[in-house]
């Protein structure tokens, strides 16, 4: 016989009747090695857990904060009294409950103001608006020409949060909280 096939059969002859325990134990090793334990698919479950937690904890209000509410009705406050300013033409900005929105008066009337940033706005969902000078529905500051307008305050408060707005009769517009 060749060496090669000596080597083949003695392979062979190493199988029993009653069969092979290395074919078993081969069997065994490939079934703990083919998943994952109960104890690791828990320890993943918990990273996955703590993760999705920290993700939904740090997402931000969709609201978006109050103090930038604020401040972003304070800049169209700006825009509108420059506007003023600019185009020598009584320009209003008004205030309800509900949002705010400017007009301009065109000598006769006065008409909404379409163009941007002037475009009537509403409070995000869950901000409560006072105004100290309420006078009904919708309460106006009127700029004139020269920048000076009615004086304004307005109070911001959503989730425990406050801050206020101040329009001055000299024109200054100021954030505060």
């Amino acid at each position: 016989m060749a060496p090669t096939a000596n080597r083949a059969a003695k392979r062979k002859m190493r199988i029993s009747a009653t069969g092979n325990s290395s074919g078993l134990h081969a069997m065994r090793r490939a079934m703990r090695e083919a998943g994952f334990t109960l104890t690791e698919l828990m320890v993943v479950l918990v990273i996955i857990g703590l993760l999705a937690s920290t993700v939904v904890l740090t997402m931000p209000d969709p609201r978006g904060r109050l103090v930038d509410e604020g401040e972003a009705f304070a800049a169209r406050a700006r825009a509108a009294q420059e506007a003023a300013v600019a185009e020598m033409r009584d320009t209003a900005l008004w205030v309800s409950p509900a949002g705010y929105g400017f007009e301009r008066h065109d000598g006769e009337r006065w008409a909404a103001m379409e163009r941007p940033p002037f475009q009537d706005r509403q409070w995000p969902e869950g901000t409560q608006v006072t105004v100290a000078q309420q006078d009904g529905e919708r309460t106006r500051a009127i700029f004139d020409a020269t920048g000076l307008t009615d004086p304004l305050d307005l109070t911001l408060a959503r989730d425990g949060q406050q801050i206020g707005v101040t329009i001055g009769a000299d024109g200054t517009i100021r954030v505060q909280g």
